[in-house]
């Protein structure tokens, strides 16, 4: 007879152990039986779960997603002004929590399978339309109508900086985060309000 309340124990433990596995091999050539011993639960109950990788591919990014939007929403506590919750995505999108080395492998993977997985370019779609919309909202009391504009420009920047500082092709002596700063900063420079 199952443990009672062990399903959301043992799911967040293949989970985790998804990620890990996509980590230790650099690419989704894994399989629920890797997954599973390393979550040490049989190759039936991670069907059972989730009934096949991809969906279990899936809601490891779900999680890293969930992750992310913690510590989002985390940063924006801190932030009583748009202009500072505009710093509070930045510093949440590209802070250290998310370069853990299991975190980058898992987004770079991610990205290429979102090429080929609807299931994946769903949550990726809705990871940039969120990043995007937090950012729109937060620019219109300061450019206006140019805030969509600017919100792409900033959201494509933190995507881009977060690929080349993950592959370590960023020159140390920048940081991504005060690229994306300065960017915001000559896009308000050139806005109609300047309440910050």
């Amino acid at each position: 007879m199952p443990k009672v309340g062990m399903e959301p124990i043992r799911r967040r433990s293949l989970v985790e152990a998804a990620i890990s596995a996509i980590h230790a091999r650099g690419s989704l050539d894994i399989t629920i039986r890797d997954i599973a011993r390393r979550a040490g639960v049989s190759q039936g109950l991670a069907h059972h779960y989730f009934g096949s990788k991809d969906a279990l591919i899936v809601s490891a990014m779900r999680h890293l997603l969930t992750e992310y939007g913690r510590q989002v929403r985390l940063e924006m506590k801190k932030a009583d002004t748009p202009r500072a919750r505009i710093s509070a995505i930045i510093r949440a999108s590209l802070g250290r929590e998310q370069f853990k080395p299991e975190t980058v492998s898992v987004w770079l993977v991610f990205y290429v399978h979102a090429q080929e997985s609807k299931e994946a370019h769903a949550l990726l779609s809705i990871y940039a339309r969120r990043l995007c919309s937090n950012l729109v909202y937060n620019l219109k009391p300061l450019v206006g109508p140019q805030a969509r504009a600017v919100a792409e420009g900033v959201a494509s920047m933190i995507d881009g900086l977060y690929i080349r500082k993950a592959l370590g092709s960023l020159d140390r002596d920048v940081t991504a985060e005060k690229l994306v700063e300065d960017y915001v900063e000559r896009q308000l420079q050139g806005g109609h309000n300047n309440e910050v």
